[in-house]
C-alpha cells in the first residue's frame, strides 16, 4: 500500500468522523475556530454604532434604566418578558449607556451562538461540515443584523442554540440526567426573553418523536423528558399571572400598536421572508421566478437532508426542524394574528446555515461540483445580505436630528412628538433638557388616541403632562415650537394651527424637526 498523497490526507481528515468521547475538547484544539470566531465578532463589531437607536431599542434603555422591580412590572405589561432588561440593568450599570456598550451586549451573544452552533455541529459531523458550519453562522446576514440591536434576540439564541446542544447531548446518553438540567435552565431562561420560545419546544418534541434510542425506550416515554418539561413549567409560573393578563388585554396591546401592526401574510410572504433572513432583502417588487429561487433552492437542500438522513440520531433531521417548524407555525399563525415578523424569525433561522453547511459536506463525498456551486451560491447571498446590512448612511440619522434641535433651541423651546416610537428614542440623544410633549388627538369620532395602560404607554408614567391632544392647549412658552413628524408620509399632525409659521426645518432619515413660531396678529404679514 502506498502513502497516502496529501491531498488524500486533507479528505481523510475532514471526512473522519468527530470522535464522540470529548467533542468540545476537540473542536477548541481547532486551529480555524478562533479565526472563524474573531471574524464573526469583526461582523457584528462593524458599523456597530453607525445607525440611530430607534423606537424598539429605545424601549429597551427606558426600561433597564428602572430599578428591578420597576422593570419586572412594566414588563408585566409589555409584548416581552423581563430576563433580557434585567440584564441591559446590570450591563449599562457596569459598562454605561453609550450606544457602544449596549449594542455589544447583542453582539457578544451574537458570536457565542456561532461558537454554539458550531459546537452542536462537531457533536454529529466531521471536521468539514463543522469548519463549514462556524463560517455560514459567522456569515448569516439575519444573525449580524440583530447582533447591532439593543433588543432581545441575539440572547435568545444564545438560550435556544445552547439548549438545543443539551438535547442533543442527553440524546447521545439519556443515562445522564445533568444534560436536561441544563436544558431546563435554558429553556427557562428563553421563556423569560421571548414568548416564542415555544416554538422550539414544539420543535424539540418532533424531533424526539421521531429520534430512535440505541437502546431502552423511546425518548417521550422516559420519565426525565417529562420531569425536565414540568420544571420548565415551574420554573415560569412566577411569570404566568403576566402573561396571562396580557393575552386576556390583547386588545388593549392591538390599540396602543404594541401588536396587529404587521400587514396580514400572503402567499409572497414566506418566499419573501427567506430572503430577508438569508440576503436581507425584502423581496419587494420581485418577480415570481426570481422570488422562489433562492426560497426553492434552499427547500431542495432540506429535503435532501431529511431524504438522507439514516441515523438513529437524526441529526439533519433535528436541524431542519429546529429551522422550519417555528417559520411554517408563525407564518400559518399570521393568517389569524399577524406575527411574520422577521427578528422573531432570527433564532430559528440559525439552524439554516447548519443545514446548509452538512448538506454541502455530504453533497462533496459524491458530486464535489454541485457541493462547490451550493456553496458559492450561499456565500454569494450571505455576502449581499451583509452588503444590504451594512447599507447605512450615518448622516441621515434619527440622532442628526435631535442633534440638530440640541444646537438650535433656545430656553423656552417647546417639542411636541408625533408618534410613540419617536418618543421612545428622543430621549436617548436630547440634550436640550426640554421635556417633550406626545401629540394624542382624539379620533374623528372623539375617542381618545392616548396610550393605555400595556405596551409602551407604560414606559410614560405622567400622561396627564405628557400627552397633548390639541396643539392649541401648549402653553405660551417663548413662541417657538418644534413639530417631529414623518417626512415621508407627514400625517401625525393633520391639523396644525393657521396662525403658525414654519421657520426652520431638519430630516433625519425618515423623519423631520420641523420649527414654528406661533404668531399672533402682529406677525401674520411677515
Amino acid at each position: 500500500m502506498g502513502v497516502p498523497s496529501t491531498e488524500q490526507a486533507a479528505k481523510q481528515l475532514y471526512r473522519q468522523p468527530v470522535a464522540r468521547s470529548q467533542p468540545l475538547a476537540q473542536l477548541l484544539r481547532e486551529p480555524w475556530l478562533a479565526p472563524l470566531l474573531l471574524l464573526a465578532l469583526a461582523l457584528r463589531c462593524y458599523e456597530l454604532t453607525a445607525a440611530a437607536i430607534w423606537g424598539d431599542e429605545g424601549s429597551s434603555v427606558l426600561l433597564a434604566q428602572l430599578p428591578l422591580a420597576g422593570i419586572w412590572t412594566h414588563a408585566a405589561y409589555d409584548v416581552h418578558p423581563p430576563l433580557y432588561f434585567f440584564l441591559l440593568h446590570a450591563w449599562v450599570g457596569l459598562f454605561g449607556d453609550s450606544i457602544l456598550s449596549i449594542r455589544l451586549l447583542s453582539a457578544v451573544p451574537g458570536v457565542i451562538s456561532v461558537f454554539l452552533g458550531t459546537w452542536l455541529m462537531q457533536l454529529f459531523a466531521g471536521r468539514r461540515a463543522t469548519l463549514l458550519a462556524c463560517l455560514l453562522l459567522a456569515l448569516l446576514p439575519t444573525a449580524v443584523r440583530y447582533s447591532q440591536e439593543v433588543r432581545m434576540y441575539s440572547l435568545l439564541g444564545v438560550w435556544l442554540l445552547g439548549a438545543t446542544l443539551a438535547l442533543a447531548y442527553w440524546v447521545r446518553a439519556p443515562q445522564r440526567p445533568r444534560y436536561l438540567a441544563i436544558y431546563v435552565l435554558l429553556m427557562a431562561a428563553g421563556f423569560y426573553t421571548h414568548y416564542f420560545t415555544a416554538f422550539c419546544v414544539l420543535a424539540h418534541w418532533l424531533y424526539l418523536a421521531l429520534a430512535r434510542p440505541e437502546a431502552g425506550p423511546h425518548y417521550l416515554r422516559r420519565g426525565p423528558w417529562w420531569l425536565a418539561n414540568v420544571a420548565i413549567v415551574l420554573l415560569f409560573l412566577p411569570w404566568l399571572p403576566g402573561l396571562i393578563d396580557l393575552v386576556l388585554h390583547m386588545d388593549e396591546l392591538k390599540a396602543a400598536g404594541d401588536v396587529g401592526w404587521e400587514p396580514p401574510v400572503t402567499l409572497r410572504s414566506l418566499p419573501a421572508m427567506i430572503w430577508q433572513l438569508l440576503a436581507q432583502d425584502d423581496a419587494e417588487g420581485m418577480p415570481w421566478w426570481l422570488l422562489i429561487s433562492l426560497p426553492g433552492l434552499l427547500a431542495a437542500v432540506l429535503v435532501y437532508l431529511l431524504w438522507q438522513d439514516r441515523s438513529r440520531s437524526r441529526f439533519a433531521t433535528l436541524l431542519v426542524i429546529y429551522s422550519v417548524l417555528p417559520l411554517l407555525l408563525v407564518f400559518a399563525v399570521s393568517f389569524i394574528s399577524p406575527v411574520f415578523i422577521e427578528r422573531y424569525l432570527t433564532v430559528p433561522a440559525l439552524g439554516l446555515p447548519l443545514c446548509l453547511a452538512l448538506a454541502v459536506d455530504w453533497l462533496a463525498q459524491r458530486h464535489k461540483t454541485l457541493a462547490a456551486m451550493l456553496l458559492l451560491g450561499v456565500l454569494l447571498v450571505s455576502g449581499l445580505g451583509l452588503k444590504n446590512n451594512y447599507t447605512v448612511d450615518a448622516d441621515d440619522q434619527f440622532n442628526n436630528m435631535v442633534e440638530y434641535m440640541n444646537q438650535h433651541s433656545r430656553p423656552g423651546d417647546q417639542v411636541v412628538l408625533g408618534d410613540m416610537f419617536w418618543y421612545l428614542t428622543w430621549g436617548y440623544y436630547d440634550r436640550s433638557r426640554i421635556a417633550p410633549r406626545l401629540y394624542t388627538p382624539p379620533t374623528s369620532a372623539g375617542a381618545s388616541t392616548r396610550p393605555n395602560r400595556y405596551g409602551f404607554g407604560t414606559l410614560i408614567e405622567d400622561g396627564a403632562v405628557v400627552f397633548l391632544d390639541r396643539l392649541e392647549d401648549l402653553p405660551a412658552g417663548n413662541g417657538r415650537v418644534w413639530l417631529v413628524m414623518s417626512r415621508v408620509d407627514p400625517d401625525e399632525f393633520p391639523s396644525i394651527p393657521g396662525t403658525w409659521r414654519k421657520i426652520d426645518q431638519h430630516a433625519g432619515g425618515d423623519t423631520q424637526a420641523v420649527l414654528y413660531e406661533v404668531c399672533n396678529a402682529s406677525c401674520s404679514g411677515r
